[in-house]
C-alpha cells in the first residue's frame, strides 16, 4: 500500500506556471511508477503524464507535452509536475498515482483543483 497526498493546485491566470508535489507514504516508493491524471468538470480521467521507477522514463499525453514536466525524488519519496504555459483548458482536478503499470493507475491520491482563468 502507498498513500498519495497531493498539494500545489491553485488559480493561475492563463500563460501562468504552477508546480504540483505529491508527497508518497507507505512501502518502497521507488519500487512504484509514478503519475498524474486530471479530471475537468463533465469530463472523463485523463492521463497527463508518468514518470519510471529511477526517473529516467517520462511520459506525457500529447495535449500537455513541451508545457509540463514530471519528477520524482526518491530520497524524499515526491512526485512533482511542473505546469508551464496553462491553458485554461488545463482546469481539472489534478490526482497523484502510483503503480507497476506502463500508466500507473493502482493508487491515487484525492486531488488537487487547478483552475486557469483566460
Amino acid at each position: 500500500q502507498v498513500q498519495l497526498v497531493e498539494s500545489g493546485g491553485g488559480l493561475v491566470q492563463a500563460g501562468g506556471s504552477l508546480r504540483l508535489s505529491c508527497a508518497a507514504s507507505g512501502r518502497s516508493f521507488s519500487g512504484y511508477r509514478m503519475g498524474w491524471f486530471r479530471q475537468a468538470p463533465g469530463k472523463e480521467r485523463e492521463f497527463v503524464a508518468a514518470i519510471s521507477r529511477n526517473g529516467g522514463g517520462t511520459y506525457y499525453a500529447d495535449s500537455v507535452k513541451g508545457r509540463f514536466t514530471i519528477s520524482r525524488d526518491n530520497a524524499k519519496n515526491t512526485v512533482n509536475l511542473q505546469m508551464n504555459s496553462l491553458k485554461p483548458e488545463d482546469t481539472a482536478v489534478y490526482y497523484c498515482t502510483a503503480g507497476t503499470a506502463l500508466i500507473p493507475n493502482d493508487y491515487w491520491g484525492q486531488g488537487t483543483q487547478v483552475t486557469v482563468s483566460s
